[in-house]
């Protein structure tokens, strides 16, 4: 491979560009992002770029040294509208297209949208949190719809800055499909504990200047209204390439779509049927597909480790394997109530994941014991 496209300047594209180095690729990279932006870290635009205690230059991903190592092609600013493996193309919206032997699709995904809610905000980008933050001046009221780990970060960050919040979740409680009642009460706490106003439960119909309506008729008079309801892979330019698309990008467990030189990363990849939309996710599956697009067969295999966290009010919660809500929980250190304690799930005798609330070191090492993988394991294809 003389040339290898990177479609996607985020997270899971940098990851890729600085593994293909590491691997000891040497030609040519390309790495094609739409917005103008050098790529930057997102996490940091919910909570300290938000508050604007964290700088533009704080969330970039890569250093002079870094962008002089990897002597990457950069195209920003464009957008890639089409694949064509025949002719190892990939077109962009500027009429212009790179030839390249080898692609990694790592596009993401954009904020997905609720009808009825076009003056709303959404947090998916740069522009999205500059222009969020320029509305949250003193005094503004703000409706939230959504209690997902975005919905409650932007709700925490606003209540820092002293505004009042409301957030509206459509589910009996925040992160219940994901963590179970328990956990999800103590979610619920945080927001009650810290002054926002959480209704659970509703559903919600559309904004206007006067705030958000309900379906129950009522209002919740808001002067700026965010939603925090996920995101949507961007796969539209790959129709007509042959790969296969829904949910994502699909590809075998190593990564590896139906073309051996066609690899996906990030929130994008729809792996073994699953797709994972968390930051430790995007930057632990570069390793693995990079091996498999260079040795040009399915190698080696990802093993994800499920590791989520997220800083909401006074808490740092952290999530790490693969539970199910209904999984049996138990509190090793602490209880629900407390400020800090660590939780583990279990299913058939097997701990399936470990949760923790201001307690990094014992979960941290509950992880590590509990949940040990492979880093990469050996394909039967291989």
């Amino acid at each position: 491979m003389k040339r290898i496209a990177v479609v996607g300047a985020s997270l899971a594209g940098v990851r890729a560009a600085q593994e293909l180095r590491a691997q000891g690729y040497d030609g040519g990279i390309v790495l094609i992002g739409d917005e103008p932006h050098l790529p930057y870290d997102r996490p940091p635009l919910s909570k300290g770029f938000l508050a604007g205690t964290a700088s533009r230059e704080s969330l970039d991903l890569l250093e002079a040294g870094d962008l002089a190592s990897l002597a990457l092609d950069f195209r920003l600013g464009v957008r890639a509208t089409a694949l064509e493996p025949g002719d190892r193309r990939v077109l962009l919206s500027d009429g212009t297209s790179v030839h390249a032997d080898g692609v990694v699709i790592a596009t993401g995904g954009r904020a997905r949208t609720l009808p009825g809610f076009e003056g709303a905000f959404v947090l998916r980008t740069l522009d999205d949190a500059v222009a969020l933050r320029a509305a949250l001046v003193p005094g503004v009221r703000v409706a939230i719809v959504g209690a997902g780990f975005i919905g409650a970060e932007v709700a925490s960050t606003c209540r820092s800055l002293g505004l009042d919040v409301v957030v509206l979740e459509a589910l009996a409680a925040p992160l219940a499909p994901v963590l179970g009642p328990s956990l999800a009460a103590v979610c619920a706490r945080l927001h009650l504990d810290h002054g926002t106003d959480l209704r659970c439960g509703v559903q919600v119909v559309g904004c206007s200047p006067a705030g958000v309506s309900l379906a129950s008729g009522a209002v919740v008079p808001a002067d700026v209204v965010v939603t925090g309801v996920g995101m949507t892979p961007s796969t539209e330019w790959l129709a007509g390439s042959g790969l296969k698309v829904g949910n994502g990008v699909h590809t075998d467990d190593g990564l590896v779509t139906s073309l051996p030189q066609v690899v996906a990363v990030g929130d994008v990849a729809r792996y073994g049927g699953r797709r994972h939309e968390h930051w430790t996710n995007a930057s632990e599956q570069a390793p693995v597909a990079v091996a498999n697009l260079l040795a040009g067969h399915t190698a080696q295999t990802y093993t994800p480790s499920g590791y989520v966290w997220s800083d909401q009010y006074s808490g740092t919660l952290q999530l790490a394997g693969h539970p199910r809500p209904d999984d049996t929980l138990s509190f090793v250190d602490g209880d629900p109530s407390a400020s800090s304690f660590v939780a583990t799930f279990s299913r058939d005798g097997v701990t399936t994941g470990v949760f923790a609330l201001n307690n990094a070191k014992l979960f941290t090492r509950l992880r590590r014991q509990a949940l040990r993988r492979p880093e990469f394991q050996p394909s039967v294809q291989g």
